[in-house]
């Protein structure tokens, strides 16, 4: 279960202010004469997740409770955990990566009378483009259904095209599958699928299981991985622990775990706090996030820091709530 804003009036100020943030996000300009990246680069690709404000500020811990924008990136299956038509938008920035990214997405469990929810997603992400300079599309197609209100299933068709046409800017390092690159030819371009399932057998807990990249493609550019969630939660809060497994970036299969806590704040102020280890880059990461969300809308911000190699990122989102203005029939608002 997910704590959903009860406030129920307009509120032009924080919307102006969203608006202006992102404005000002957009407007980010690289240094002249910017240098590569001396970080691996697995770090700044991030294993190939888009996250949103919400999934980062968390620390990723988002498979048992994500939802709207949230679960077409995390666990598809959640898309349908909430009565809602969504449309969102989403940046980040990873200065010492020289990584951006920019995504938007609609998703919506409201119009099909089935109770069918879909989702649909772009994602353009550039990466150190004075060292390795990558480019990623990530064009994704979602649908989820609910056996029950206990049992939840999706999946995902993802199509991706990646360009490398530099080098890593710190050789020093170990390479990984994600390092190399072919100048001028396409490293990737095809479909791979993800699938998720949620279970949810009593009030307030919710377990999942989250494959992504299921055709295995074998390269660390869309790896294969097996990831699982549990959590809690009320109308205020939820806390939640997350583990994946991925098979393909290393050598060998490598962890990753992250746990996270959320909690609404004045009905309209959810605050974040999450914790990730990468034990195929051995790194900690911290994070957190504050976000604003009232019936018709909402705005995020959040930051995470990693440890050693340190890289910070920072990530900013906006969703639009369109069964505000009744669409459909029912409503919501995610946490």
């Amino acid at each position: 279960m997910q704590a959903r804003c009860k406030h129920t009036g307009r509120a032009r100020l924080p919307c102006r202010a969203a608006l202006a943030a992102l404005l000002l996000s957009a407007l980010y300009v690289r240094p002249a004469l910017a240098e590569p990246s001396k970080l691996p680069p697995e770090l700044g690709y991030n294993y190939g997740e888009i996250e949103t404000p919400r999934t980062a500020a968390v620390g990723g811990a988002l498979r048992a409770f994500s939802n709207s924008v949230e679960a077409l990136y995390t666990n598809p299956a959640n898309m349908a955990a909430t009565r809602i038509y969504h449309l969102g938008g989403n940046v980040q920035f990873w200065p010492q990566a020289d990584r951006q990214t920019y995504a938007a997405a609609v998703v919506d469990s409201v119009v099909s009378r089935a109770s069918l929810a879909g989702g649909i997603g772009v994602a353009y992400t550039r990466q150190d483009p004075d060292g390795l300079d990558r480019t990623a599309l990530d064009v994704r197609l979602a649908l989820a259904f609910p056996f029950s209100e206990q049992f939840l299933l999706g999946g995902t068709a993802k199509y991706n095209a990646i360009r490398e046409n530099g080098a890593p800017g710190n050789l020093q390092l170990p390479i990984g599958a994600t390092s190399a690159g072919l100048p001028g030819d396409s490293i990737v371009r095809g479909f791979t699928f993800s699938g998720g399932l949620t279970l949810k057998p009593a009030d307030g807990l919710a377990f999942s299981i989250v494959g992504d990249n299921l055709t295995d493609p074998g390269h660390g550019f869309l790896p294969l991985t097996l990831g699982g969630g549990a959590g809690y939660g009320t109308d205020d809060f939820s806390v939640e622990a997350d583990v994946v497994s991925d098979f393909t970036t290393y050598e060998k299969t490598k962890m990753r775990a992250m746990g996270g806590f959320e909690f609404l704040a004045g009905d309209n102020y959810p605050l974040r706090l999450g914790y990730r280890y990468d034990q195929g880059l051995n790194d900690h990461g911290i994070s957190a996030g504050v976000g604003y969300t009232s019936r018709e809308f909402a705005f995020d911000l959040s930051m995470r820091q990693m440890i050693k190699p340190a890289c910070t990122a920072i990530f900013v989102g906006f969703k639009y709530h369109f069964e505000a203005t009744g669409i459909g029939a029912g409503g919501g608002s995610d946490f």
